[in-house]
């Protein structure tokens, strides 16, 4: 019942794995097996990992689960299956009697080796970190096995099937487990971690001028908690404004705040905090910041559905389009260094302050504006994975009022890529389109696809 089943990174081989002998383990932030390793530093007992490859859908499933730290993975891979976890112990390590592989091995509590790079469903390979070591004891499997496998890629690919589940799932409950929420979205085009969508209720003060107040108590409190802690961007608004207001339009939702918000007002940023494993924007590994939108109140501008005309734009620009009503993408200067993006952004900065703007509250910059705004989710990945909001979030007239950053239309995000960026992966569009032919048909997937 004190046992942790996750889902986790396992290299088996290449960089300096012993073959057969070792095992790179790679932990995320926010993950149980870290809370466990801390504890065996401590105990300096053996460290025992098995790990199951395969099996009822059911367990690994109940290993992505955000559950509460007191709920067992075994007892909610039970419950979904209709039917106890199966397992039993062989030289003190816990088997499952259903997976068609089980590893067994104790990590080394001293020293590590490099893990990766790989690629992630961010659509990027995460670069090569020194990770634990797991020394291998024996490997199990069942009659006949089937090794699983996924194409890893820019989403929808890999887990944005268990993501949309997981949404089905657990967002009717959100609302007991963070008051005042009415709905929650992590957004699986954005990499689910870097752009969250929410609703909330504002209770507080029915009485005068609508302001945000319990939307930021909301949001905190979601930025306090679990996987959900892990969002670098959270947009949240108000169900009072619109209670037809839904996360899952993503364009309506985007209008909706953007229309709203009060840019002198309403950007609260978090500097200097940790942000997901996998996301790179930031100073460092799991370094970055988080920048909460809270909108309240009536519509102050009218978003425009076309391009504005006539605008003065310094040579960095060299096209806009437009994403959707008022977000303009910019197809920028490549990046090179922050000294010089800066220099570039207030020479956009002055060009924009003297120009009526108003209408287009947001605008993107990144290498290609036509690509980004072909698609929305072009436009949702691109902007939230390649941004951290602390070094890369401008605004017209920016200054502090009580150490609060404000600033007037428009907001601008640097969404360029830059040179510590993990490289964005590559996928074979045949290879990609193979596999989804072969999920779409249902059953195990045997033989190999060319080119994989």
């Amino acid at each position: 019942m004190h046992s942790n089943i996750g889902m986790y990174r396992i290299q088996i081989s290449g960089n300096e794995y012993e073959q057969d002998k070792e095992a790179g383990m790679h932990y995320q932030l926010h993950r149980g097996i870290g809370v466990h390793h801390t504890l065996y530093n401590k105990s300096r007992d053996e460290f025992k990992v098995t790990i199951f490859v395969g099996g009822p859908p059911s367990h690994a499933f109940a290993a992505i689960m955000p559950l509460p730290e007191d709920l067992s993975e075994v007892t909610f891979a039970g419950l979904l299956a209709g039917r106890r976890f199966r397992y039993f112990f062989k030289d003190g390590y816990v088997l499952s009697a259903d997976a068609d592989f089980c590893i067994t091995g104790t990590v080394r509590l001293d020293g590590m080796k490099p893990e990766g790079p790989f690629g992630d469903h961010l659509g990027y390979y995460s670069l090569e970190h020194p990770f634990p070591v797991l020394e291998i004891k024996n490997i199990y499997h069942r009659k006949n096995p089937i090794w699983h496998f996924t194409v890893v890629g820019r989403p929808p690919q890999e887990d944005s099937n268990f993501g949309w589940l997981i949404h089905q799932l657990v967002e009717p409950l959100a609302p007991k487990e963070f008051p005042g929420l009415k709905e929650v979205h992590a957004i699986d085009a954005a990499g689910v971690h870097p752009l969250l969508l929410a609703i909330g209720h504002e209770r507080y003060m029915p009485f005068r001028e609508p302001v945000p107040e319990e939307l930021l108590t909301i949001a905190n409190h979601l930025l306090g908690k679990g996987q959900t802690s892990l969002a670098k961007y959270l947009f949240i608004g108000c169900h009072e404004d619109d209670p037809t207001l839904s996360t899952h339009d993503i364009p309506g939702f985007f209008h909706h705040i953007l229309s709203r918000i009060d840019l002198s007002r309403d950007l609260h940023f978090q500097t200097r905090t940790t942000i997901d494993t996998l996301d790179y924007s930031g100073d460092g590994w799991n370094a970055g910041s988080k920048l909460v939108i809270a909108a309240r109140g009536p519509v102050i501008r009218k978003l425009a559905t076309s391009l504005p005309t006539g605008l003065d734009l310094p040579a960095t620009c060299r096209r806009i389009d437009l994403i959707m009503p008022g977000i303009v993408g910019v197809s920028f200067k490549p990046f090179t260094d922050y000294t010089s993006a800066r220099n570039e952004l207030e020479q956009l900065i002055a060009a924009l302050s003297s120009q009526a703007c108003e209408q287009w509250p947001l605008w993107v910059l990144s290498e290609d504006s036509q690509w980004m705004s072909q698609e929305l989710n072009n436009f949702l990945w691109a902007a939230f994975t390649r941004s951290q909001p602390a070094k890369d979030v401008y605004g017209v007239d920016s200054s502090f009022v009580d150490k609060h950053w404000t600033c007037r239309a428009p907001l601008i995000i640097d969404a360029r890529i830059k040179p510590h960026h993990a490289p964005v992966l590559e996928t074979d569009p045949e290879v990609s389109k193979r596999v989804d032919q072969m999920f779409a048909k249902g059953g195990a997937l045997h033989g190999k696809i060319k080119g994989l």
